[in-house]
């Protein structure tokens, strides 16, 4: 679960972590209203939405005044703001966050995360940059690291030389020592994923303030954090996703016009590969969960149906233990007897129930092609949606 700047914000501060002074504001007079009662010359006016890259997009509105604030929400409010993060389509954006300028002598990039490879937490941190999505994206080569272990425990002196690494002198890299360990205690604490602090800034008077701020927490301990539940914002939540996440399936909705059915999400991206490399476009990123009945598979075949720019739907499943291939077939039947549509399929299905399922695949009478070879089976669902078969 992504939490939004200020709500994010609003963690940090219970962990004694700085923040500028700010406000929430719905309109543009509230926003006017927030300027005034922060009464700062340096005003930031800030969209409020879950992606990250906002200012390069013209989500982060810097102002001097009441009145200024006032229209740079208005030009906010109630606009979609596409960054690099969001796709073409962009978030609506309901709130802005006015808060304060902060006084910078430096400006560092901190992130607290989950190492795949050790499952330790890791610090990653170094200077702030304009360009530090994209240097993120590229692996942030020069970036200082540091483990941490998922326990808690650290050593302090650890945590002050990382400061020093950065090139802070002494009394700086003390206090950003004592900022990474209150970190560390809320990642722990809260289950995070992630917590990105871009920039911290290091101010004219030696204090340390997360401007910016980002925390993920993961969706899997949600049950040891009921509080939480109010923070999930359902405006920015795909609501096609959310549907088929209910039927124990995980979907995203893509641009091309190759309907994808899958179970297994590894399988599921060697598919979407092997389409491109034919030259395809899929329709959509479908992974069956091995929990997923007939009924669940119905709904999630149903919404690639529903899509109009699917052409043709390629359906590659391979019946394990916990599903069988029957399943999916039933799943497939239903889901066309409902839609009424017709659409040419292409199906390559084997493993548990294998033989089973292929009868009932017979009796359902479904347009259908049947391929042994998932690369031969990929290509002539490209052939049709393509119109050369």
């Amino acid at each position: 679960m992504q939490l939004h700047e200020f709500q994010a914000k609003d963690l940090l501060r219970r962990y004694q972590i700085d923040t500028p002074p700010g406000q929430i504001a719905l309109t543009p007079d509230e926003a006017a209203a927030a300027a005034r009662q922060i009464g700062s010359d340096s005003l930031f006016v800030k969209a409020q939405i879950l992606a990250g890259d906002r200012a390069a997009a013209g989500g982060v509105r810097a102002v001097r005044s009441p009145s200024g604030a006032r229209a740079a929400a208005a030009e906010l409010l109630g606009r979609k703001l596409a960054t690099s993060q969001t796709g073409p389509g962009g978030y609506a954006v309901k709130r802005v966050l006015i808060e304060a300028g902060v006084d910078a002598a430096q400006a560092f990039y901190v992130a607290l995360r989950v190492d795949p490879a050790s499952g330790s937490i890791t610090v990653l941190a170094g200077s702030h940059r304009p360009d530090m999505e994209q240097h993120l994206a590229a692996g942030a080569p020069g970036f200082e690291t540091l483990a941490l272990s998922i326990a808690g425990e650290h050593h302090p002196g650890e945590l002050v030389e990382l400061g020093r690494r950065l090139g802070l002198a002494e009394e700086a890299a003390s206090r950003f020592g004592a900022v990474i360990g209150r970190l560390h205690r809320a990642f722990i604490e809260i289950d995070a994923s992630l917590i990105e602090i871009n920039p911290l800034i290091l101010t004219t008077g030696g204090g340390l303030v997360a401007v910016d701020a980002k925390i993920t927490i993961d969706d899997n301990a949600a049950f040891r954090h009921p509080e939480t539940a109010e923070l999930r914002s359902d405006e920015e939540i795909d609501q096609i996703q959310l549907q088929a996440q209910r039927h124990q399936i995980n979907y995203v909705q893509m641009d091309g016009n190759i309907g994808i059915v899958v179970n297994g999400a590894g399988l599921g991206l060697a598919t979407l590969d092997m389409v491109r490399a034919a030259g395809g476009a899929p329709a959509n990123f479908m992974d069956i969960r091995t929990t997923a009945k007939s009924l669940d598979i119905a709904h999630g075949v149903g919404m690639i149906l529903d899509n109009p720019r699917a052409k043709v739907l390629l359906v590659n499943v391979y019946g394990g233990g916990m599903q069988a291939c029957d399943t999916v077939v039933d799943g497939l039947a239903i889901a066309f007897r409902r839609s009424g549509r017709v659409m040419p399929m292409v199906l390559r299905i084997t493993g548990n129930n294998e033989g089973f399922a292929k009868t009932r695949l017979a009796n359902f009478n479904l347009p259908k092609t049947e391929y042994a070879d998932m690369g031969q089976a990929a290509a002539r669902a490209v052939a049709i949606a393509q119109g050369r078969a």
